[in-house]
């Protein structure tokens, strides 16, 4: 079965830097495009970065452009979101999903911005 593993959140002051990493399993996982979105207390979730099957094209919303950035190691099953200039209003739990595979969602990361 489809098996999504995220890591490597944790706490980080204003400013600083995370990456992120989404392991896969249970599906060929070069022929997905992925997705990463967050959860912050009291908010939807909300889609933050999104990366092609092959890595070519890669979108995101405009809070994070400049600050983000989502890649992909195929032969790795991995996908990651490298987070810096972290502000305060990131804080929030990181969930990396296959868009078209329904229900595919990982159990989540939790990131904390804060000084």
């Amino acid at each position: 079965q489809v098996q999504l593993v995220e890591s490597g959140g944790g706490l980080v002051q204003p400013g600083g830097s995370l990456r992120l990493s989404c392991a896969a399993s249970g599906f060929t996982f070069s022929g997905y495009r992925m997705r990463w979105y967050r959860r912050s207390s009291g908010k939807e979730r909300e889609l933050v970065a999104d990366i092609t099957a092959n890595g070519a094209l890669t979108n995101y919303v405009d809070s994070v452009k400049g600050r983000f950035t989502i890649s992909r190691d195929n032969a790795q099953n991995t996908v990651y979101l490298q987070m810096s200039s972290l502000k305060l209003e990131d804080t929030a739990v990181y969930y990396c999903n296959v868009p078209s595979i329904s229900g595919a969602w990982g159990q989540g990361t939790q990131v904390t911005v804060s000084s």
